[in-house]
């Protein structure tokens, strides 16, 4: 059979199983079974198919991935993360725009810690939009931070989506979560300055009101009790990876660790927050465990079919430049991501699109950075992208589609801005190396 056959075949069971409504996870085991039928000759074919991909699954890189979960359910459940929110909210004081700045700093918080761009929209836009809506805030001041903080949370660790990028991709976890500090203090600032400019173009936009003023001695106290410690610990975080002093995994550890402590030090380490934690940290370990499953051996698959050398063949025969093919892909991800989720594109382009960047001569961290932001990109590109949908649902009464378009487009520019850096400065996302 002819390689493009072969993808065809493999591509295209799995998508027809997705849109009849099967978990992701379970269409790509399914999809995986059926084609090493077909492709490696039967029962003991498939049997060998199952035994590597639980292979892949004792991977250490994978350690990080509940830890972290387990960071960001606790932080959420026991208070400490809404604690943090509160304080930079006093501490902004009458600064115009205020809760538009207090959105994308806390929001990163939440979103970066969950793991989840869908829900940390549905959370933000839930409690923050109808308060800043009340207070005279147009849809660009409101709507828009709350969309564009998940290009921060995705690419800032801890971030687990991207420790899962990198077991599938088979590279340095901690070299991607570290690549993403600079880009992501980038991103905060281009968010910032944005808001900024924004303030002085239409400043009835976000009317500044009354509040009580905060004494400087209360200031400095809210910043040592409600902030320093909780972003302290994912600061201890990064720096052990930075230094070298633990693994992902063990500097995961100490992180879930920290929280704990935290927990226990400001007295809100209930029992059933513990409870709801571990919870929902481990439903969504298990997802993530059989997306790597499926991915591993939906790999191999790629590979025994002919279908991975075949289409790096076939792309690279065109002789396109190196950055006329990362645009390529770049838009394929887009293009994906108006109708996918995050994971499931992962699970279908990373196969794919290693090996050709690899092929291209791409550094394969850098280049891991580059498709975390397409990712989040796309979650958010008119007209289809899923957080739109996602903001639609839980905004106030009478919020247009058109309304939630305008006010994503400026942040998405930030966001496209970032991915031009980083094709001209690659030392950005490099910096430590």
């Amino acid at each position: 059979m002819e390689w493009y056959w072969a993808l065809a075949l493999l591509i295209g069971s799995i998508v027809v199983l997705m849109a009849l409504g099967m978990p992701v996870a379970i269409a790509f085991l399914a999809a995986n079974i059926a084609g090493a039928w077909v492709f490696m000759g039967g029962f003991d074919a498939v049997v060998l198919m199952l035994d590597n991909g639980f292979g892949a699954l004792s991977r250490f890189a994978l350690i990080p991935i509940p830890l972290f979960l387990l960071m960001g359910e606790l932080f959420f459940h026991t208070g400490l993360g809404a604690r943090m929110f509160n304080a930079i909210d006093r501490l902004l004081g009458r600064v115009p725009g205020r809760l538009s700045y207090v959105t994308v700093l806390g929001g990163t918080g939440f979103a970066t810690l969950s793991g989840s761009s869908m829900g940390s929209t549905a959370l933000l836009g839930s409690l923050m939009v109808p308060e800043m809506q009340r207070r005279g805030y147009r849809a660009k001041f409101s709507i828009g931070p709350i969309l564009g903080t998940g290009g921060l949370a995705i690419i800032i660790p801890p971030s687990a989506l991207a420790v899962l990028l990198a077991t599938l991709a088979q590279i340095d976890v901690g070299a991607l979560l570290i690549a993403g500090v600079v880009p992501g203090l980038v991103l905060a600032a281009l968010y910032v300055g944005l808001i900024w400019l924004q303030t002085r173009l239409d400043p009835q936009g976000a009317p500044v009101y009354d509040m009580p003023p905060v004494p400087l001695a209360e200031k400095a106290g809210l910043v040592l009790r409600d902030v320093v410690p909780m972003a302290g610990v994912m600061v201890v975080v990064v720096l052990m990876m930075l230094f070298g002093f633990a693994t992902p995994s063990e500097a995961a550890a100490f992180g879930a660790l920290g929280v704990i402590l935290l927990g226990l030090a400001f007295r809100c380490l209930t029992w059933e927050a513990l409870t709801k934690s571990v919870t929902g940290a481990l439903r969504v370990t298990l997802m993530a465990y059989l997306i790597v499953f499926g991915s591993a051996t939906f790999s191999q698959l790629l590979a025994f079919s002919g279908a991975s050398s075949g289409l790096i063949d076939w792309a690279t025969g065109f002789d396109l430049a190196p950055l006329w093919m990362l645009a390529a892909m770049f838009l394929v991800l887009l293009l994906l991501g108006m109708f996918m989720e995050q994971i499931s594109i992962m699970l279908l382009t990373v196969p794919i699109f290693f090996p050709l960047a690899e092929s291209l001569g791409f550094d394969l961290v850098w280049f891991a950075l580059i498709m975390l932001l397409a990712l989040e990109i796309s979650f958010t590109t008119p007209p289809f992208g899923l957080l739109l949908f996602v903001m639609k649902g839980v905004a106030p009464p009478g919020t247009t589609m058109r309304t939630i378009y305008t006010a994503a487009l400026p942040f998405i520019a930030c966001s496209l801005i970032l991915v031009a850096l980083l094709v001209a400065f690659p030392g950005l996302a490099l910096w430590a190396r």
